[in-house]
């Protein structure tokens, strides 16, 4: 499949998925029982996860949002850009971050950061993505979906540029094309 200059393949199908994001939202269930999580989606790749997942979840919840960048094409500029905060008190709360991919783990250490300095009572992170950078940097990841290395992904929230997000499936660009993933 082209989108733009870059041509991907089918990585992870939308089964596959569903069947991983019911597996973490067990995993929450059981782990907050009796407590009332605020889910913190980060915005715009995980809005097709986090709608998924909080389907799934049974306690009691709130959902918040937060949009941050690091992104530009392909890779990371590594330089965070918040562009829109939270509005709530998230004092004593028990926050659970909600990320499509950690890859360099520079937005989920900043993001988890804040929250501790604004009081929450605890803070964790789900993802359904987390790249080789992240593993070997030890960010602290509670609830992992699959691991990759080094591969750049589209769909399922997901972009390259923009495009691609609406793809049920998960794709990877294709090892023939080039790019600065």
């Amino acid at each position: 499949m082209k989108v733009q200059d870059l041509e991907f393949k089918k990585f992870i199908t939308a089964p596959a998925l569903a069947e991983k994001v019911h597996a973490l939202a067990t995993q929450i269930n059981h782990d907050y029982k009796g407590k009332t999580p605020m889910f913190l989606p980060i915005l715009n790749g995980s809005f097709m996860f986090a709608a998924d997942l909080l389907k799934e979840i049974k306690v009691p919840c709130r959902v918040s949002f937060v949009k941050t960048s690091s992104y530009s094409g392909t890779s990371s500029t590594g330089q965070l850009k918040t562009l829109i905060g939270h509005d709530e008190s998230l004092f004593n709360q028990h926050i659970i971050i909600v990320e499509d991919i950690v890859d360099t783990g520079l937005t989920l250490e900043k993001i988890i950061e804040e929250l501790r300095a604004l009081g929450a009572k605890s803070v964790e992170a789900v993802t359904l993505l987390r790249k080789k950078p992240a593993r070997e940097k030890k960010v602290d990841v509670k609830y992992v979906g699959f691991d990759l290395e080094m591969e750049f992904v589209l769909g399922y929230g997901l972009d390259y540029d923009g495009l691609g997000r609406n793809y049920k499936d998960l794709y990877k660009l294709a090892e023939n094309a080039s790019a600065n993933p």
